[in-house]
């Protein structure tokens, strides 16, 4: 019996991804248990958790040979991996986000405070646009309303945490979604585990639809 190894994102999607492999596995110790690592009860599956920015990297190494996790966090870090199947998860916006009486800037040097330095270096880089990006790894709200950055580039869902801060969205840079990514060693190593797995998480997304 081939066993896949599956890395999960921990926070926003986990639940969702956990609800959705219960089409394939057990999910009921998955979703209470606070372990790191487990196995489900066939030997099928064996489960990580880590950090979302973690998942590409466990699986790009093969440590792991599939992991689910958000395009914001694979269009950040651009990883060298397969992604097979877009997951009806996480749904949220990569925005820029700033005063709504921020003055025009021009093109003068602007300051973007982000957890997002890559895509939002791409972003602006591709408009022309000079700016200082300023790495926060969290409240990155605060920095245009202490002053700190211009505006920011962040994940939004609802638009709550900005509106609550002052803030309103400038421009959509893309749209997020869970995504399933494999390795390309275990996808032709272990093709036919890889395959079952995709085609029942298909099923799943085509009957919820």
């Amino acid at each position: 019996m081939t066993q896949l190894t599956i890395a999960i994102g921990k926070g926003r999607l986990q639940r969702g991804a956990l609800k959705l492999l219960a089409n394939v596995y057990d999910a009921s110790e998955a979703l209470s248990s606070r372990r790191l690592a487990l196995e489900d009860e066939s030997g099928r599956f064996r489960f990580i958790f880590v950090k979302p920015m973690d998942v590409p990297v466990y699986v790009e190494h093969g440590i792991a040979d599939c992991g689910i996790v958000g395009r914001d966090v694979l269009l950040e870090s651009e990883p060298d991996l397969l992604q097979p199947l877009t997951l009806d998860i996480g749904r949220c916006r990569i925005v820029v986000a700033a005063r709504a009486d921020m003055p025009p800037n021009g093109y003068t040097m602007l300051r973007v405070a982000t957890k997002y330095p890559n895509i939002a270096a791409r972003h602006f880089a591709a408009r022309g646009q000079p700016v200082e990006v300023i790495e926060l790894s969290g409240s990155v709200e605060l920095a245009p309303v202490l002053g700190l950055a211009d505006c920011i580039v962040d994940l939004v869902e609802t638009g709550r945490t900005l509106s609550d801060n002052g803030l309103c969205v400038v421009e959509v840079i893309a749209e997020s979604t869970g995504r399933l990514v494999v390795n390309r060693g275990s996808y032709q190593l272990k093709a036919k585990a890889v395959e079952t797995l995709i085609a029942a998480l298909q099923a799943t997304i085509c009957e919820g639809a």
